[in-house]
This record gives structure tokens, C-alpha cells and sequence, in this order.
């Protein structure tokens, strides 16, 4: 068996779960896991049956961040070989942020570094009572440089500013507070809430679902000029004539289940 492991399986509604699969190194990651989730991240994004995406980690631990063994590799990196080993990171992160479905990171234990990363990059964060978190780079003399995006993005500038130059950890609920998590559970009750997330999700029109989740990411942090007005016009103009505009209103008016809802119905009485 490989050191490194991510598995992924996908069930019969189009749920997606990549699960990093090294409780013995507490699940952290080396620049051959960054290269396999990117591989799954990118394989995954042109499947147009995936409909949500479970981000999940086997053990008591999330990630601990960076293996130790890659930590002590990039002690004798010189600054190219740092540069590039950054880039595939950044990478992975650009990937799996990028994914064209709702992304949903399932948090079971504590996180460190790049970790919080990558939860910063998915769309819905349920995390257990227990979870504690830390960005701990400057502990060792480093910065939190390739995640920053995601984690400010996620968590907002002035807690950025603190969190990352104190290294202290917080809480799930602090998290929440923050907005890098959106639900904070019992462990017993972790994989129920997933599940409600999933249901939630799928239970919409998958083309509506996947434009609404491109239409933040493309006018996040855009200026609302008249550019911006025309484009969000065209989109909703695009989506009512499509199909499944069509069927979701004229359902919605006759007071009938979608097709998407029916088949949703079909499958669960299989």
C-alpha cells in the first residue's frame, strides 16, 4: 500500500467522497497527496452526474497540516525548488476551491496549517464540538502565504490578522462564529448533519445549483458597475428559458415536485 492515500467513491445521487485515508500520519499531507487530490479534484470537476462533493478524512484527526517527512525535505529546498513545490499546492487549492458543485467538508477532529486551507475552499464546513483549530505556521518561522486567499476569504480580515500572527487555537465554535464553519455538531451526530447538508443540496435543480455557485465565485469582490449588472441579467435571463428554468417554474406553479425531486422520490423508494 502507498504511504499516501486518497479514496474516493461516489453513491447513486451523484455524492462524491474524497477521503484523505492517513490516520496514522494524522492525515497530513505531503506533495504526493497534493498531487492526488488534484488529480481526484480535477477528474471529478468534468463529471456532470457529480452533484455534491464530501470532503472527508478517516481517524480522530482532520489533517495536521504538512507531514513532518516533507517539512524536513523542504529544510534543504533552495528557493526554486520552494517556489514550485508552493505552486502545486496553490494548485490543489485553486482546484478544489474552483469545483463546479457545492462542496461540503466533513471536520471529525482537530486541523493545523493548510488544513484549514482546505476546508476554506469548500462551500459548507460541519464541524464537531471537539474541533479545535490552528494556523500554527509562524510557530516555526513561517507564514500561512498559499492558504491566505481562501482562509481571509473564509474567515474575514481582522480575524485573519489575529489568527494567523498569534498561532493560537480556537474552538469549532469560534469558528463558526467566524464564518469558517457553518455548523457545529456532536460527534454522534456528525454524519446525520452531513447527510442534511447533501439532501438540502440535491433536492435542487443540479444546472441552477452549479450556476449559482459560478455566479459567487465570479462577482465576488467585483464592482457593481453597469458590466456586472448586464452580465447577472443575461444569467438569469439564460437560466429561465433553459430546460430545467422551464420545468422548475411550470412545476413550481402547478404545484408539482421537479423532475429532479421526483427522481429524488423514485430513488429512495427503490
Amino acid at each position: 500500500m502507498s504511504e499516501t492515500s486518497v479514496t474516493t467513491s461516489i453513491d447513486p445521487r451523484g455524492v462524491a467522497t474524497v477521503t484523505l485515508d492517513r490516520p496514522d500520519k494524522r492525515n497530513a499531507f505531503d506533495e504526493t497527496t497534493i498531487k492526488d487530490l488534484t488529480n481526484t479534484f480535477a477528474k471529478l470537476s468534468v463529471q456532470s452526474d457529480i452533484r455534491v462533493m464530501v470532503l472527508a478524512s478517516s481517524g480522530n484527526v482532520f489533517s495536521a497540516g504538512a507531514d513532518l517527512n516533507w517539512m524536513k525535505r523542504m529544510a534543504n529546498y533552495n528557493y526554486d525548488d520552494n517556489l514550485n513545490d508552493a505552486k502545486l499546492l496553490a494548485q490543489m487549492l485553486a482546484t478544489l476551491n474552483q469545483l463546479p458543485f457545492p462542496t461540503v467538508a466533513r471536520v471529525q477532529g482537530y486541523l493545523y496549517g493548510g488544513a484549514i486551507g482546505l476546508i476554506s475552499c469548500c462551500d459548507m464546513v460541519i464541524a464537531v464540538n471537539p474541533a479545535r483549530f490552528c494556523l500554527s505556521e509562524v510557530k516555526i518561522g513561517l507564514i500561512p502565504a498559499t492558504i491566505a486567499p481562501y482562509v481571509i476569504d473564509a474567515m474575514g480580515q481582522r480575524a485573519a490578522r489575529r489568527y494567523f500572527t498569534s498561532a493560537e487555537q480556537f474552538s469549532a465554535t469560534v469558528a463558526a462564529q467566524l464564518g469558517l464553519v457553518s455548523e457545529v455538531v456532536d460527534p454522534d451526530n456528525l454524519d446525520t448533519s452531513v447527510n442534511r447538508w447533501i439532501e438540502k443540496i440535491v433536492a435542487n435543480g443540479p444546472i441552477a445549483v452549479r450556476a449559482a455557485k459560478q455566479l459567487v465565485l465570479d462577482i465576488v469582490h467585483h464592482p457593481i458597475d453597469d458590466a456586472l449588472i448586464l452580465d447577472t441579467c443575461k444569467r438569469i435571463a439564460d437560466i429561465r428559458v433553459s430546460t430545467e428554468g422551464q420545468q422548475g417554474l411550470n412545476a413550481f406553479l402547478e404545484k408539482q415536485p421537479a423532475p429532479w425531486q421526483q427522481s429524488l422520490t423514485q430513488g429512495n423508494q427503490r
